[in-house]
């Protein structure tokens, strides 16, 4: 995947001075792109969800997240509050995050106005998350991709209110792999969004899955990966080479794929999809965060999708996050510029592009 890329590699930290640190400067900005928030208006007031979907609660002087009657026990960190957020962010030395919806509160099987009227509401909150600290906060918000021309309405919007892109879950509208989702590919390249994909929890249906958290340490990535799949064969990269995709937890089990999809679109017709170039050139266009737990293999994910596809992630905050992501980038043993590019050069450019200015603390 990476035949694109090294020719490339010294545009990585773009002109947003977040490259390598210089004798005399500050430390390059380091930007958590997969930082998850709950906005107030989803659990409480007239537009929240179904009590019996999520709620909060306070619990010994803190918020918690109840789904189903149940407290959601995969939280490990502040879910509802920026501040707070960035706070603990800080102490594992990230400078910016960027924040998107828990993906539980995107819109799933519901009208094209209930699911548009729910993102809505969670998009105006993130633009106010991001107006109230636009140094240290961007937002991906919350689109009804299963309806597709309120999904392009919604996008148009979002980016006009500030946000720099949207959150979509895999396994929507048949793993995005949809035709009727062309306009929405086409209005998001565009405007130079950032679509970040995240896995649904449960899309691959596998009931063995539902024993030993395997639905989140092996279904997760593997609901990734067949979204990526599914995009990249349907030539949706192919025919929008400048869409900015971005893969949560490093591209799932996509890295470890690529060589066999590659042959299957050599040496059998139908798993040609809709492509006319090789799988890998648009598997080369795919950005994927950097959650991995294993620094070494984040180093065969730079190798392959190259250092200026890669972006710094936590996941935060949850428990299968990344509770040091930086730690993780500096132990993969990249060159420097690769580092910088990785830690927050990469995002701030992106950021910049979507959103038509340089964020303020890269400058």
């Amino acid at each position: 995947m990476s035949t694109e890329h090294e020719a490339r590699r010294g545009q990585a930290s773009g002109e947003d001075g977040a490259g390598p640190e210089q004798p005399g400067e500050r430390a390059p900005c380091v930007v958590d792109v997969h930082a998850h928030v709950v906005v107030d208006a989803m659990v409480d007031g007239p537009d929240a969800v179904d009590a019996d979907h999520a709620t909060s609660r306070i619990v010994e002087g803190s918020r918690r997240l109840f789904v189903g009657g149940k407290e959601l026990g995969s939280v490990v960190g502040e879910f509802f509050d920026p501040a707070v957020m960035l706070a603990q962010a800080r102490l594992a030395g990230i400078d910016r995050l960027v924040l998107s919806p828990w993906v539980q509160l995107l819109p799933g099987e519901m009208s094209a106005r209930s699911a548009s009227r729910q993102c809505e509401v969670q998009n105006a909150s993130l633009a106010a998350m991001v107006a109230s600290d636009p140094l240290r906060l961007s937002a991906l918000g919350a689109v009804p991709i299963a309806h597709p021309r309120e999904a392009t309405r919604v996008l148009d919007e979002a980016c006009d209110a500030g946000l720099c892109g949207l959150e979509l879950p895999a396994s929507a509208a048949g793993y995005l792999g949809d035709p009727s989702l062309e306009p929405f590919w086409a209005r998001a390249e565009a405007r130079q969004a950032v679509l970040f994909v995240h896995p649904s929890t449960h899309g691959v249906g596998v009931p063995a899955l539902e024993h030993h958290y395997l639905w989140n340490t092996v279904g997760n990535p593997m609901e990734t990966a067949i979204a990526a799949a599914t995009l990249a064969l349907g030539g949706v990269l192919e025919r929008h080479p400048d869409l900015v995709v971005v893969l949560a937890h490093a591209g799932g089990a996509l890295p470890a794929l690529a060589g066999r999809l590659g042959h299957g679109q050599r040496a059998v017709a139908a798993a040609s999809g809709r492509l006319t170039e090789p799988i890998r050139a648009s598997l080369a266009r795919f950005y994927v965060d950097t959650i991995t737990h294993d620094p070494r293999l984040l180093r065969h994910v730079v190798e392959d999708f190259g250092a200026e596809h890669v972006l710094c992630g936590s996941d935060r905050p949850f428990d299968m996050g990344d509770p040091d992501p930086v730690g993780t980038v500096r132990s993969a043993g990249l060159d420097p510029a690769d580092e910088a590019a990785v830690l927050g050069g990469n995002a701030l450019r992106l950021i910049t592009r979507a959103t038509g200015s340089t964020p303020a603390a890269a400058r």
